[in-house]
């Protein structure tokens, strides 16, 4: 009866919330410029993370736990399989707030080896037809040092996994200079979080994305293999490569310290059936429900091109439990969002835990690690 209550309190408030954000707090924050909004909420997050007390109330407006949703992947324990990705926050300011909002995990960055301003502004736009961002942020974040000083003596309730990332800048355009860029990144990381995710495919960098070329991603991973990281490593890689790069790349993966894959970042692809706003910026790669099929896409081929060898958080278009669940049975152990929230609303992470169990429920399942990849059935794996 009390567990009865407690599922019933929990629907219902985040009814109230959703209600109250999509209908008095959305249609505010969307007549306002997204990065003046992004930096704002910023600062709210980071200041109800210190105190004891605001992070009480917000556990209270918005977490959930249900033992279903539980799993030790790669030697690390997720009471839930709903992180946060990478891009939110940029400078590892949410550590603190990000378990009371509900969180599984959380991945700071992408940290690059120097401090960099990102691209002019503007760099960030809405596609609300579409339920998308269109994001030319280019890396903006205060730099490895910087960052790995703050966080080394802070102690985290959720996984935190670091992305790291090269420099936007022309020093490190050369196959040499962006290696060694990555290489100093990772290296201040070693001791703080608990993964850290190579980041080859952001598509807003000065040089493009050169590591997402097999003969330059063998180089970089040598080079990073050298680094003693007593942690998993993944690799994030993009929505728009043929099937045939993604079998190179995997190839390259097989022989080297990589865990686990990232599927996926931005895509920068125009002619996407599920574009529905017209005048869209011909710069940046777009998130939400525009990258959400390319995702679910290469998270089924992966997982059955490597027979589940690689653990996958997929990324891309997570609204609802729903598209969450089409995700793990894809073949993804955990799940990322960004675009989701902002959309949706903070009790989203909520939403999609509870409806997770129902649907595990539904299935017959006992846990959601027995869900992984139920789906994953890929009649072209065979390239």
């Amino acid at each position: 009866m009390y567990y009865l209550n407690v599922v019933v309190y929990m629907q219902l408030r985040n009814i109230i919330i959703g209600f109250v954000y999509r209908s008095f707090i959305k249609p505010v924050f969307f007549k306002l410029d997204p990065e003046d909004v992004h930096d704002q909420l910023i600062k709210v997050g980071q200041l109800l993370g210190k105190f004891s007390l605001t992070r009480s109330i917000t556990n209270l407006l918005f977490s959930y736990s249900n033992p279903k949703l539980s799993q030790i992947i790669l030697g690390i324990y997720f009471s839930n399989p709903v992180g946060l990705a990478a891009g939110f926050d940029k400078d590892a300011q949410l550590t603190q707030i990000l378990p009371s909002v509900g969180f599984g995990f959380a991945e700071v960055g992408s940290i690059t080896g120097e401090s960099c301003d990102g691209n002019p502004k503007p760099r960030l736009w809405r596609l609300p037809n579409s339920k998308a961002l269109v994001v030319y942020y280019g890396l903006k974040n205060k730099g490895c040092q910087i960052l790995s000083a703050k966080l080394k003596n802070m102690r985290f309730k959720i996984p935190i996994g670091i992305s790291v990332a090269k420099t936007n800048n022309k020093k490190t355009v050369s196959t040499k200079a962006g290696v060694k860029d990555y290489a100093k990144a990772l290296s201040v990381f070693v001791n703080i979080g608990s993964y850290i995710t190579v980041n080859i495919s952001c598509p807003n960098v000065y040089g493009g994305e050169p590591f997402t070329d097999a003969k330059r991603l063998r180089l970089l991973l040598a080079e990073l293999d050298k680094i003693k990281v007593n942690k998993p490593v993944f690799v994030k890689l993009s929505p728009d490569l043929a099937k045939k790069e993604i079998d190179e790349l995997l190839k390259v993966v097989a022989n080297h310290r990589v865990n686990g894959l990232v599927i996926s970042n931005l895509t920068k692809v125009r002619n996407n059936p599920n574009i529905k706003d017209a005048n869209i910026p011909d710069k940046g790669g777009m998130s939400g429900k525009v990258v959400k099929d390319l995702s679910d896409e290469l998270i089924k081929y992966v997982y059955n091109k490597t027979k589940g060898k690689l653990v996958i958080i997929g990324c891309g278009g997570v609204f609802t439990a729903e598209d969450a669940y089409k995700k793990i049975k894809a073949g993804a152990s955990l799940i990322q969002l960004i675009t989701g929230m902002i959309y949706q609303g903070p009790q989203v992470i909520s939403e999609i835990n509870q409806g997770l169990v129902e649907l595990l429920e539904k299935d017959g399942y006992d846990s959601i690690s027995e869900a992984i990849g139920e789906n994953s059935n890929y009649p072209e794996v065979s390239t």
